[in-house]
């Protein structure tokens, strides 16, 4: 099994920036996509950001690019998501997940974190 374990949530004002992180535990997989994915209240649960750990292929949510950049420390087993300008709209409980292989989907994912709270103020 996989365990991830997630920091950096918080609460940011409208035009501020945070830092997620998300540290995976390694066992016996090399080849694998963390990614974050995010959900608001009487919202259904949607892709954000995802990064293959092998070849670094990126994917974006249209709605964050130009503002988030996710990127990854292999050494660390560890994924980031730096969040700039951010607005209300991006308030969400904030989800880490793993999965195995290389192709960065927006869908299905084997592994997942137990969230972190983004709150933006207005």
């Amino acid at each position: 099994q996989v365990q991830l374990e997630e920091s950096g949530g918080g609460l940011v004002q409208t035009g501020g920036s945070l830092r997620l992180s998300c540290a995976a535990s390694r066992r016996t997989f090399s080849t694998y996509v963390m990614a974050w994915f995010r959900q608001a209240p009487g919202k259904e649960r949607e892709f954000v950001a995802g990064i293959s750990m092998s070849t670094t292929t990126t994917r974006y949510a249209d709605s964050v690019k130009g503002r988030f950049t996710i990127s990854r420390d292999n050494a660390k087993n560890t994924v980031y998501l730096q969040m700039n300008s951010l607005s209300p709209e991006d308030t969400a409980v904030y989800y880490c997940a793993v999965r195995m292989g290389s192709a960065v989907l927006t869908t299905i994912y084997d592994y997942w974190g137990l969230g972190t709270q983004v709150t933006v103020s207005s």
